[in-house]
Formats: structure tokens, sequence, C-alpha cells
């Protein structure tokens, strides 16, 4: 077959192939609870994946075409639990992750253990493909306007087409009223490695957003809404980055939605550069309007940068040794 056909399903659908047996007991509920975990930095719980599943005797051609597939594989004749992924093997995109482990026991602790690796390799699947398109098509304003402002290119949804500038400041938006899509970008000199707290990165976050985001009326300014945030280090561009994830309101007003963004250093003008992107889609699911948004932040090329188009799947070695 190969990767000659278009693969089916809409993005964060997955398939799981497993025998039903497994999948009722222990091992296939705990492969279950890491698909279906929350979202992180969300305002209504919405699940990271939308799971179907299949025994390995129904998994048919048809099924075959489904662009996400985990095939829980186990026998004892393997030693441990391990991961082996393949592209494009039916369908084109598409990724296959065998989750592989000599009994059900390993098999649910593996999984357990490496829920954020499973959780990072579909999700970062999902804004490659994402990537892909912006590449092809992306507002080509918008980059220039970054590059002017802050000597940097960034790969945005051509439907971001309002824009406004401020002080070491950009914001461009979709301005929708229903599902209202935006990306942020400022930078600030680089002067300790304590920027990189959360304490920090909200301190600055909200400087910024009270300065060039107005509200409606005099005294309604945006904030970060600190409890609700969280950061994390990734590699982008095998860099240090800090993600955060959380969620932004407009203070004296009933405005609120989800945001993500990376702070990284440019090494060459001693700065910080953060970018953001945040939604405003009230009365509606907001996952995918998210996250279709926050693959443009790992298009961001600082100065002296390479663009890489794809964001390395697996950040744990093991899934890199089995990609032969």
């Amino acid at each position: 077959m190969g990767g000659n056909h278009t693969s089916s399903g809409r993005p964060y659908e997955l398939l799981v192939v497993v025998d039903p047996g497994v999948w009722d007991r222990a091992a296939g509920r705990a492969l279950h609870d890491v698909l279906d975990s929350e979202m992180p930095g969300l305002p209504q719980p919405e699940s990271s994946f939308r799971i179907m599943y299949t025994s390995s005797k129904d998994y048919n051609s048809t099924l075959k075409l489904i662009r996400n597939i985990i095939i829980v594989d186990i026998k004892d004749t393997f030693t441990k639990g391990s991961f082996k992924f393949a592209k494009d093997v039916y369908a084109s995109p598409q990724l296959i992750l065998t989750i592989q482990a000599p009994n059900e026991e390993e098999f649910e602790k593996f999984v357990t253990e490496n829920k954020q690796v499973i959780i990072d390799f579909f999700t970062r699947a999902e804004m490659n493909r994402q990537i892909i398109s912006l590449e092809k098509k992306h507002n080509n304003y918008i980059s220039a306007r970054v590059d002017s402002l802050f000597g940097a290119d960034i790969w945005i949804p051509s439907e971001l087409a309002n824009y406004k500038t401020g002080k070491d400041f950009f914001w461009a938006s979709t301005n929708k009223g229903a599902a209202d899509q935006n990306f942020v970008i400022y930078s600030y000199p680089y002067t300790d490695k304590d920027t990189f707290t959360k304490e920090y990165f909200v301190h600055k976050r909200d400087s910024f957003m009270k300065a060039n985001i107005p509200g409606f009326k005099e005294g309604v300014y945006m904030s970060t809404d600190s409890l609700r945030t969280s950061v994390r280090p990734i590699r982008v561009h095998d860099k240090y980055a800090l993600e955060a994830r959380g969620l932004w309101r407009m203070e004296g007003d009933f405005m609120g939605g989800p945001f993500v963004s990376h702070s990284r250093v440019d090494e060459k003008n001693h700065r910080v550069v953060v970018a953001e992107v945040f939604v405003y889609s009230p009365e509606k699911m907001k996952r995918n309007l998210l996250r279709q948004v926050e693959a443009s932040l790992y298009t961001l090329k600082l100065p002296g940068e390479v663009q890489e188009s794809q964001i390395p799947l697996g950040e744990t070695r093991e899934a890199e040794k089995t990609k032969k």
C-alpha cells in the first residue's frame, strides 16, 4: 500500500488497536486514561484526544487509513516496555505508534510512566501537519512586520489579518467574535536566569498586556490567572524555551480564555523574545482552535537561526533509538 492514500480522521482523533479483553482490563484502562487526560490550561475540561478503538482482527484496510494509530503489542517475547513508531505506512500524513510490553502489568506501568511522551508525540505530529500547511500558506504581511520589528520570522495563519504595534510589542488577530485567534510577540532585555520562573513570566506578561491590549473601557485590561498557569521547559530549534499555558482574563469584564506562550533567548541581541497565542471562544470547545495557532509558535525563527519545518516528535532518548 504505502503512503499514496490520504489519511482519514480529524485532528487529534486516535485509533487504538487492542484486543477487547486487554482494553477492558487495567492495562487498557491505563492507556485510555493517558489519552483521555485533560489538555492542560483550558477553562473547561477537554480531553487531549478523541479515542476510537478496534480489535486486531477488525483492523481492516479502511481503519488503516486513520491518521493517528496506536497498536498495543503484548507478547512474552519482549523483555521490557518500549515504543516503535512508523510514518505514512498506509496513508499520508500518518503516524503509527506501537507500544510493546512483555505482559499487561508491564504495559500498564510503561504507559503510565510515559504519559507525557505519548501525549506530546501525537500532539507534535498534529502540529507538524499544521506547520507543513503554514509553510505553504501563511500571512506574509505579518511575517514581514515581525521581521522589521524583531528581526525574527514566524508563520501565522492568513486569517490573523488585523494587527497593532506597540513598544517592543506586536499583536495580530482574526478579530472574530465567536472563535477569535490571537498572536502576540514582545521582547525585553535578558538580564538574569531568574527570567525563566513562573513568577517573572507572569509579571512580564501582565505588564506588556496591560500596556498594549486595552479593554472596551477605561480600567479594563488583560491579566494572567497565575493560579491556573503552569510552565515547563521544552526544546525549540534544539534550544531551551519556557512553555507557559494558562488562562487570561479581562479585569473588569467577563472575557477570558486560554493562552500558550514560548519564552526564548535571542542570544545575538541579549534579549528574551516571548511569542504567545491566545483564543477567545465563549461557549465553544477550544482545544483545536488553540492548538492550531500553537503550532505557529514552533515556527518562530530568531536572528541567526535556520527555519525548521518539523518539530522532533520524541523528547526521549528511547524514542530516538527505536526510530530505525
